[in-house]
């Protein structure tokens, strides 16, 4: 049985229930008894109460608001990435500032430099290699001249990662949120429902991760800080809902309710779980039967502090579901931010889109990627 929740008392009309698929058959099955299941769970209107006002708003003058958010979010990325600035940038400032010569000592160090910072290995050397074609195409002899040097190669590999995200193509907009235990994918879709709430859209929200004990009580917490809806599995019983039979009743919701976006989450899994990326293989296909295009993106979050790992899980996901879009999460958090280019050299022709960054536990701190902004913060 599932639940609709919302931040406001009043319950919302009972939708009716398309015929599903078999594999979701028993559990939809039940949704008539929606609104009686609503009134008697009292419990989702206080869910994880605590967490109201634990992220204050950014504050933003009478003038030019828009501009005002920007430049403060810019801040942010530097304040951010301090960590990695720390380890990445002041080992290139102080191997750059010697006015040494160019020569092949100093690209050995700078490898050595690169590769702590988790570039990877593939886009280590994709660097060097531009590097060393500036150096012959321009003249350059001295080592103080590659750090501008550097920095144009690695917004030219990064810029590839810079895809905004239309969500204007059909409605409603399906986003499956996917990624291993622990990366913040609940917490990254609270704020992904803030952000398209500030620019006009309706969002449901679509409590898919059956499996962990907090996870539906969390995303209704965040719900009724945005004041959006939530579609739950019902909490009594020790039995787990069907996290694609949620997600199936959530995208009809939205259909009868003409909500924008929908954004589902799912029970977190290990990459080596095999039983596991199947299940969320299944989620994906349930997803597609109850809207023929959906999902429309799939989103993998990533956590900054894993490193090399994130390579790892990318293609992992990628291979099960056809990732379209990353999320990178707590690059606040880490040293090594030359993780987004170890992506890049994974992906040389075709990566997929870094939609967004956390750099902050503030419900703004979850932005659109922006390749020249993000390099400037990496350095000195």
């Amino acid at each position: 049985m599932f639940n609709f929740f919302k931040s406001k008392k009043k319950q919302p009309e009972q939708l009716e229930q398309p015929e599903t698929t078999e594999e979701t058959q028993n559990k939809t099955e039940t949704t008539n008894k929606t609104t009686a299941d609503a009134q008697r769970t009292p419990e989702a209107q206080s869910a994880t109460g605590d967490m109201s006002g634990t992220e204050s708003q950014p504050d933003s003058g009478p003038d030019t608001i828009e501009e005002t958010q920007s430049l403060s979010f810019a801040n942010k990325i530097r304040l951010g990435l301090s960590r990695t600035r720390q380890n990445l940038g002041k080992q290139l400032s102080g191997l750059f500032s010697g006015g040494g010569k160019i020569d092949e000592a100093l690209y050995e160090e700078l490898e050595t430099i690169l590769l702590t910072a988790d570039t990877g290995v593939s886009a280590t050397h994709q660097l060097l290699e531009d590097l060393r074609k500036q150096v012959k195409k321009n003249g350059l002899t001295d080592a103080a001249d590659l750090k501008s040097a550097l920095k144009r190669s690695l917004v030219d590999m990064l810029r590839p990662l810079e895809k905004s995200l239309d969500t204007t193509a059909d409605k409603p907009f399906v986003i499956m949120i996917t990624g291993v235990n622990g990366v913040g994918k609940t917490t990254s879709i609270g704020k992904l429902a803030k952000y398209f709430q500030s620019q006009g859209k309706s969002v449901l929200l679509a409590a898919g991760d059956t499996f962990r004990a907090a996870a539906r009580e969390q995303l209704i917490a965040w719900g009724e800080r945005n004041n959006v809806t939530v579609i739950a599995p019902d909490s009594s019983g020790d039995k787990k809902s069907d996290p694609a039979a949620v997600i199936f009743d959530a995208i009809n919701a939205a259909k009868a309710r003409e909500i924008d976006i929908v954004l589902a989450d799912t029970a977190g899994r290990l990459t080596t779980q095999l039983h596991l990326m199947e299940e969320i293989k299944k989620v994906k296909r349930v997803i597609a039967k109850a809207m023929s295009n959906a999902p429309h993106e799939v989103l993998l979050v990533l956590d900054a502090n894993t490193g090399q790992n994130a390579v790892t899980q990318v293609q992992a996901f990628d291979e099960a579901l056809n990732v379209s879009g990353l999320i990178l999460t707590k690059l606040d958090g880490t040293a090594k931010g030359g993780v987004v280019a170890a992506i890049c050299g994974q992906y040389p022709q075709n990566p997929p889109a870094l939609r967004f960054i956390g750099v902050g536990e503030g419900v703004d701190d979850l932005r659109p990627f922006n390749a020249e902004e993000f390099v400037d913060a990496m350095f000195d």
